[in-house]
């Protein structure tokens, strides 16, 4: 089942969406909100797979909404303004469906979405039933297995995957091998360091690192790769050196 969520400020606007919601077979309306501030207070303490959301609303328009969330679920964009379609595609949504919308027209939105998450299979995803979500990350019975929560899924992530981590604010972006963008979690840097096995060794209030990740070290930086160098924190170099020194060999 894919969880959504529809957004429109308009009633009967919504009571459609809502309505289209329910004839679809694999779509699970979560929630049916009247303002973008209404469906970020409810992605505050729950996640879906996917919005469907009205562009023209008051106090925050839904392109707007969208592009303030850190790690945005897929979306389809309802509105009665053809002039927005161009500037939605470049939020990378789904789909764009011009009032007034028929059942057909939402079927194929709704096929989108689909075939859009089963693309993305590779990051798979699982309810939280999968593991005792703790803080935006949860074990798994795999010592080499944890599940990070982001604002509309929940992945699975192998430990030996991860390169590095990197704090941003409150969230934290977790870089891994296998995936040119990282997994983009709310979590504390205490919360992962304590996680994370003694393969990894924290270099800078910002930076986790993978050991066996590392290139070179040069000077006060870690090399991860040819466009990755890291800096090490004052307050951790000693730490730092002296995992160096056991590993070191020659004069």
């Amino acid at each position: 089942m894919i969880r959504c969520i529809a957004i429109d400020d308009e009633p009967l606007a919504l009571q459609q969406i809502v309505a289209y919601i329910g004839k679809v077979p694999f779509l699970e309306l979560a929630a049916q909100c009247q303002s973008a501030l209404e469906a970020r207070e409810f992605l505050e303490h729950d996640t879906v797979d996917a919005i469907f959301c009205d562009i023209n609303m008051p106090d925050l328009n839904g392109m707007d909404f969208i592009k303030s969330l850190v790690v945005p679920p897929l979306v389809v964009f309802t509105t009665a303004y053809s002039e927005y379609a161009v500037e939605g595609f470049r939020v990378n949504a789904v789909d764009y469906l011009l009032k007034p919308f028929g059942l057909q027209d939402f079927q194929r939105a709704a096929n989108r979405l689909k075939e859009r998450l089963e693309s993305n299979a590779p990051a798979v995803s699982v309810s939280a039933n999968g593991g005792s979500v703790v803080g935006g990350f949860a074990a798994d019975t795999n010592d080499d297995t944890i599940f990070l929560k982001t604002e509309y899924r929940i992945v699975k992530v192998s430990i030996s995957d991860i390169r590095y981590v990197e704090a941003m604010s409150e969230y934290l972006k977790v870089w891994l091998s296998s995936e040119p963008k990282p997994i983009i979690t709310l979590l504390s840097m205490k919360k992962m360091e304590e996680r994370l096995p003694d393969t990894f060794m924290r270099i800078h209030r910002s930076y986790i690192i993978n050991l066996t990740k590392i290139q070179e070290v040069n000077k006060n930086r870690v090399i991860m790769d040819a466009d990755t160098y890291l800096p090490i924190g004052d307050l951790y170099k000693e730490t730092f050196q002296k995992y160096l020194d056991t590993k070191f060999l020659g004069k």
